[in-house]
């Protein structure tokens, strides 16, 4: 069973998968398109191509980075970041209860919040750290977040640099073959496509797998460091007990303008909201 989290991804992503589907079909029909396609069919050069390039990734990078680089993609691709919106709704509701019952009642939250960076915003919070030391702590977070990720992005622009290459071996494999037939024209009629077929599968390796993937990954952490940045904001402003409505709209001017219209919170709810939980607790 899918989660409402996965629901709504798949269903944001529906445009996406729609168009990568026609963009295949278009793509797969310029091979059919002539017939014959047993001669786009080269698998020895598909081997070598694989192998090549596996084999040079595996030399360039310890089995721990290419561990961590199916993880991310398995993230990139079936988990959606959180909205900005959401963040900023978050950290105002943080600030609310921050005035209303004190910095100690944040304690709950670093406990239930499911945002890996935001809970330890919070515990820096919490702990008593100085406006220096939570910026410190959260900018440094933040820098080694987007060297592990330019890391792991390095991987695949690896494998994309590589792939060509040893489809160039695999022609050459061809054509040592089509050598070895000189002077039967129907030998070197069958193995010149064969021979060809192997710098394709390089190129369209490089351009169709691994640089997409690197750019998903790219994409997927420009949207996190933005979060974290909000988020890094929203907790120092926390700290200077900045009024929540002021926090409102400084926090606004990360997101687009149709998406500034209205409040995200209302103070008085918030805080009727924060009262009857106390009444509920000590009943």
């Amino acid at each position: 069973m899918l989660t409402p989290e996965q629901i709504s991804f798949l269903k944001q992503a529906r445009k996406n998968i729609i168009g990568l589907v026609i963009c295949v079909i278009l793509f797969l029909s310029g091979f059919f398109i002539h017939g014959n396609t047993g001669l786009y069919i080269n698998l020895s050069g598909f081997l070598i191509i694989i192998g090549g390039t596996l084999g040079a990734t595996f030399l360039s990078y310890n089995m721990t980075r290419i561990e961590i680089l199916f993880k991310v993609l398995k993230t990139a691709y079936g988990k959606e970041t959180r909205n900005p919106n959401e963040i900023v709704k978050i950290i105002v509701d943080l600030s609310v209860k921050r005035r209303v019952k004190g910095l100690l009642a944040l304690q709950n939250d670093e406990d239930e919040t499911s945002i890996i960076f935001l809970k330890q915003a919070i515990g820096l919070l919490v702990d008593g750290c100085s406006k220096e030391q939570i910026k410190d702590s959260l900018s440094a977070e933040m820098y080694f977040f987007r060297m592990r990720r330019d890391e792991t992005g390095r991987v695949l622009q690896t494998m994309a640099d590589v792939a060509p290459s040893f489809g160039l071996v695999g022609s050459v494999v061809g054509l040592i073959g089509m050598l070895a037939g000189a002077g039967d024209s129907d030998v070197i009629m069958a193995t010149v496509p064969i021979a060809l077929t192997s710098t394709l599968y390089g190129i369209i390796l490089a351009n169709f797998i691994f640089l997409p993937f690197a750019a998903t990954i790219r994409e997927r952490t420009i949207k996190e460091l933005f979060l974290q940045k909000i988020i890094t904001e929203g907790v120092l402003a926390i700290y200077d007990e900045l009024h929540p409505r002021m926090l409102e709209r400084k926090l606004k001017s990360f997101l687009t303008p149709s998406a500034r219209n209205g409040h995200f919170v209302s103070f008085e709810t918030i805080k009727e909201k924060l009262e009857l939980n106390d009444f509920h607790e000590s009943a």
